[in-house]
Order: structure tokens, then sequence, then C-alpha cells
């Protein structure tokens, strides 16, 4: 065939998707009213997970399992975007990592909120200003993002999703010469993650703390008159934003660097065979209590994933442990096992129950 042929069959193809795609779309309206009939939430987790596996699992190619997820993604966007408008409150400002984990999970047809902190997203999400959140919960490097722990003590909203995002930090700047570069912007949780880097490039170097990588190309961007002097460390979608070079692309010390993100909502997701369940909870104090709440969870042959102490700012030398589990709260032996948590706790709290996600 020619290649005026083969475009025309590629027009025919286009056609009769650009069809089934408006089928597809309708179809999601009438789902979308059945779920605000029955008050449900339009994000369904567990619906998201069954359709994107069961479409891989038929997909013959060539197109990858990635391309296949990342089409159905906007596909998906589209329809929560049909079926209700659609907010979701996130750790801004724009061009955040966080920014692009939401993108991530919830495509380019619905509603971004950028704020400022992370009780702002709890706070938007709870008072039903928007109707999900996103927010960082732990890094492969640093470990755990006290603050979003801390925010479930209170907080009456859920875990209804999790995601992993590779974290790739760029020097950026409009420098002439790296070596002419003596201050850095960004924040102190990307300065960490590229310490080994810094002290071997730029070790003297002033390292100045932003409130986000975004915020920190953008004070970069508009200080132009010290474009020789400055720099941040930031990501390829901060350097397009505010017109700044890669100086040094991939600086961070692991190359697995990688963020893990939940989404938070009023209510946890429902099983797929594949979940995780968080909780929190504190344990009475007595001698062996913390050794006894492993016992339900061994008998039932349940895996805790992680396990991390939180002091609970109530009590000198009390604390609060958040535990997350292979399996979903309506699991037999999930609920049994926390039953039996329960016993041994002053408190104890299920954060949700969600589909994991891959890594």
């Amino acid at each position: 065939m020619s290649m005026d042929q083969v475009r025309k069959l590629i027009d025919a193809i286009d056609e009769k998707i650009l069809k089934l795609l408006n089928e597809r779309a309708e179809a999601s309206k009438k789902i979308g009213k059945i779920k605000l009939k029955q008050g449900q939430g339009i994000y369904a987790p567990h619906r998201e997970k069954e359709v994107l596996e069961r479409l891989k699992s038929i997909n013959k190619g060539p197109l990858t399992p990635q391309a296949i997820e990342a089409i159905y993604r906007e596909v998906m966007s589209s329809s929560i975007s049909l079926e209700k408008p659609v907010t979701i409150a996130y750790l801004g400002p724009e061009f955040t990592f966080t920014h692009q984990a939401a993108q991530k999970k919830f495509g380019a047809s619905v509603n971004y909120l950028p704020c400022a902190n992370i009780s702002d997203v709890f706070a938007e999400v709870d008072r039903g200003r928007s109707d999900y959140g996103v927010v960082p919960v732990e890094n492969s490097t640093e470990g755990a993002v006290n603050y979003t722990l801390d925010m479930f003590i209170e907080s009456p909203l859920k875990i209804c999703a999790e995601l992993y995002l590779g974290i790739t930090h760029h020097l950026l700047s409009n420098s002439s010469a790296l070596k002419k570069i003596n201050q850095i912007y960004s924040k102190p949780e990307a300065f960490a993650q590229c310490r080994l880097w810094l002290e071997s490039n730029l070790p003297k170097a002033t390292l100045v703390p932003a409130s986000s990588t975004a915020e920190a190309a953008k004070y970069v961007a508009g200080h132009t008159q010290f474009k020789d002097e400055i720099a941040c460390i930031a990501s390829d979608l901060a350097a397009k934003a505010y017109q700044l070079k890669i100086t040094a692309p991939s600086i961070e010390d692991n190359a697995n660097n990688t963020t893990r993100f939940i989404v938070i909502a009023k209510n946890d997701s429902k099983p797929t065979g594949k979940d995780r369940t968080s909780i929190v909870f504190s344990v009475k104090d007595r001698v062996g209590a913390l050794h006894d709440i492993l016992v339900p969870f061994q008998k039932a042959n349940i895996n805790m994933t992680k396990i991390e102490s939180r002091p609970s700012k109530k009590k000198v030398w009390s604390y609060f442990f958040f535990v997350d589990l292979e399996g979903h709260v309506q699991d037999t032996r999930i609920d049994q096992a926390l039953k039996g948590l329960e016993k041994n706790c002053n408190f104890m709290k299920v954060l949700g129950s969600y589909p994991k996600a891959d890594i």
C-alpha cells in the first residue's frame, strides 16, 4: 500500500474510534447519574483498576501496557468530567511533583486546585469544596512525610487510592557556566535527595530553602539580574513552565528515587483482590504491649508492609503507630485481626482500604 492509502485507512479507523469513544462517553454519563442518585463518589478506584487490568490482559500489541494505561487514563478522565464536574486539590503550587502525580492519576479533563500546604488539601476535601485530594505520604530516599501522617489522627477522611511517581531532580538555571552558580533554591527534601551530587559538584554553593520546587524555579526565572549566580532544583515540567535550562540533569543520589502519593476522599474503595489497608493506633502503656499487637496479624498470616511511629504530641513518650497491611478491611481475616488488635489499643482507626498501585 502507498502512504496515501495507509493514511486513508488510519482516517477510517479514527472515525470508528471517535464514534466508539462518544458511545462510551454516553454510557459514562448514565453511570454518573446512577452514582449521584445512590450518593456514591464519582471516582471509583476499584473499577479503574478492574478496567485497566482487563485491557492490559487482552492487549495483543503492538501497543505496550504502559501506552494502554496512558491512553485510557485520559479516556477515563474525560468520562469522570462528563459524569460530574470534579475538582482535585493537591499540594501546590503548579508544576510540583504532587501536581504531576495528581495529573497522572486523574488526567487532563478534571479541575485542579493547588493548595499552600497539606492541611489545606485535607480541609478542601473535608468541606466538600474539592472532591478528592492528592498528597505525598513517603519517599523511597527520605522516608515518611510526617505532616501527612499527623493529619490523619483527627481527620475523618479516608485513603481511597495510591500511586507512585519516579522523582527526577534537575539543576535548572540560565547561568552560562555551572561553576558560576553560588546559590541554589529548592525545598529541603530536594536538597536531601541530591546531597551527594551537591557536595561533589557545588560544595561552596549556599542552599536556600523554598516552599516548593516550583516556587524555587519561579524565583530563579524572575531574577534575571543574577542569572549566572543562581539555580534551583526542580522538575523538567518546571523548566518548561519557567523557561529555564536544565544545567545538570538527573542529579538525585538514588536513580530509583520514588515518592508514594495517596488520594484522600470521604470514602475508601471497594475490594479488588489486590488491596492495601492503612491503620493508625496507640498501644496501652504496659510491658509487651507492642509485641502483643503483632499476634493477631501473625495468626491470620497477614503481611504488614510498613510500620511507622510518630510522637502523639499529647503525652511525653507516647506514640501513634501507622501500619500498612496487605488486604482489604472487608476481608474476613483482616476484619478479625483488627478486632483483635483493638483490644490491646487505647486508640485504633482504619485510614482506608484501596487498590495497591504498581511501582
